[in-house]
């Protein structure tokens, strides 16, 4: 019997049932009926099959574009094929004559023969040795092949496996961890089979997509799945915006393609969720609008330059856009700019939420992060932001991203305060900062919002709706016109540890 088929049996019940059943044995061919039996349906009924989808012709076309990547490092061996561990030959660095440590590293290391008598460290060659195994795949026919970062990152030999079991020697072309991509190239003068990267903002919750990998080192493997979210933020890195699929991913399938139906890649997977380190149907990939960009960059100079802004933001929440006018709580909100940066020389300030860049809606903190970095150094962009109750229009040139965030100004001196005031309706009792910028909190009600909001003693209120404080005269003054124009709460700008954020706080206390 085949999947396909299936076997029918029937029993009559009543003369209309019988009757029935009669009808039916002389269309297959009964055998008869007799008296005090029930008719039974002797004959097998063959069912077509019906018509699914089949991931077959996408999968023949894709798998010889899609590669295992094996990365090998150089490790520092002694002759016996123990790691380095940096030591000097002689003298143990600084570890005294009588160390238990001195007698470990002798023998593991073979600083003594089986006499007990000491004899010189045999030093071999640095050899290199396996580090990491992923899924990479060609996107032109010359060589190029896309992976992980993490995958190649500390790796001095590279390996590219074909579907086909050809092993094949790269070099790497660039890398990028803000990203976690990186490209390799296979040169052999021989003509791959590549793959294309679809335009993912087409890619639907629900849409099919088809995981080729290399996991747990097995080789080509195929599985499938869906769309299930796109958006996602994992704290990977500041431009996070991963598509969510719940296609079958392991370890080893990292910087494989994850395919629409049109055998194009729609995202390279990067990281699941797993509590047990195994698949449980959320998985992580890289958009393919993400992934392009940055590979046309590491294969045409090695390296990734972004624009830079020079700002420290937040997301805007319903209390923040409601503090400020806003109808939507949508942008990023600047909480500082950095010394010399594009931002500060353009005008921009604390407590500006930036909406637009070049006529492109902003819808968050990490969305603005994304689009800045999506610009060339150099390049000059309008922005639209919202300013003392109205939008403007700035224009910024952007910088180059540097290696490392400049630190944002040194946080007001910790002296002990002298005197502190009260802020009843916002739960906080407050004293003037030292050099006269700013309010010191010395106290807050547990029971209050500013606690729920997370304000802590030894934060400083430099703002209250955009208008620097000095007194708690200023914060009154200011929560008083935010009454007036009809606001539930104001937006109350903290520095700590030498960072700002803005925290809004309702106004209606009793």
């Amino acid at each position: 019997m085949t999947s396909t088929s299936r076997i029918v049996s029937r029993r009559s019940r009543g003369l209309a049932a019988a009757a029935a059943s009669l009808a039916i044995a002389g269309a297959v061919g009964f055998t008869g009926i007799t008296a005090g039996t029930v008719p039974v349906l002797a004959e097998a009924v063959r069912v077509e099959a019906p018509q699914v989808p089949s991931f077959a012709d996408v999968v023949s076309n894709v798998t010889p574009a899609v590669v295992s990547v094996r990365v090998k490092a150089r490790v520092d061996q002694t002759a016996d094929g123990a790691p380095g561990f940096g030591f000097p030959d002689e003298g143990f660095g600084n570890l005294p004559p009588d160390h238990p440590m001195r007698r470990f590293f002798r023998e593991f290391r073979g600083f003594e023969d089986r006499n007990g008598g000491p004899r010189a460290e045999r030093r071999g060659p640095a050899r290199p040795r396996p580090v990491a195994q992923g899924s990479g795949f060609f996107i032109s026919e010359d060589g190029y092949v896309v992976t992980n970062n993490h995958v190649v990152d500390n790796g001095t030999e590279f390996t590219i496996v074909t579907n086909d079991g050809k092993e094949l020697d790269a070099r790497l072309v660039g890398k990028d961890e803000r990203t976690d991509l990186a490209v390799l190239k296979v040169d052999s003068g021989t003509k791959f089979t590549y793959v294309d990267f679809a335009d993912d903002a087409k890619v639907r919750v629900g849409d099919w997509v088809v995981a080729v990998g290399n996991p747990f080192g097995l080789g080509g493997t195929v599985t499938a799945g869906i769309v299930s979210a796109r958006g996602r933020d994992i704290g990977a890195g500041p431009y996070d915006d991963f598509i969510q699929i719940d296609a079958a991913v392991n370890r080893g399938n990292s910087g494989g393609p994850a395919f629409d139906l049109n055998g194009q890649v729609v995202g390279i997977n990067t990281a699941i969720f797993s509590p047990s380190g195994g698949n449980v149907g959320i998985a992580f990939a890289i958009p393919a609008s993400t992934a392009k960009q940055v590979v046309e960059g590491l294969i045409r100079d090695g390296s990734v330059a972004r624009g830079w802004l020079g700002v420290e933001i937040q997301p805007v929440t319903k209390e923040i856009a409601e503090s400020l006018g806003l109808k939507a709580d949508k942008g990023a909100i600047v909480a500082n700019t950095q010394d010399e940066s594009p931002a500060k020389k353009a005008g921009i300030v604390s407590g500006d939420v930036i909406m637009q860049v070049d006529g492109k809606d902003i819808s968050s903190s990490r969305d603005l992060a994304r689009v800045i970095a999506g610009y060339a150094p150099g390049t000059t962009v309008d922005m639209t932001v919202w300013r003392g109750g109205k939008s403007e229009s700035v224009k910024v040139e952007l910088g180059k991203l540097p290696g490392s965030s400049t630190q944002a100004s040194a946080a007001p001196g910790d002296s002990a305060p002298s005197s502190t005031d009260t802020l009843t309706d916002l739960g906080l009792t407050v004293t003037t900062a030292d050099d006269g910028k700013g309010l010191v909190v010395t106290g807050v009600d547990p029971d209050s919002d500013a606690a729920d909001r997370g304000i802590q003693t030894g934060d400083v209120i430099t703002a209250v709706n955009s208008e620097e404080v000095a007194s708690v005269k200023d914060v009154t003054d200011a929560m008083d016109k935010a009454a007036k124009a009809g606001r539930k709460s104001v937006l109350v700008q903290i520095s700590r540890d030498s960072a700002n954020r803005f925290v809004a706080l309702p106004i209606n206390q009793g």
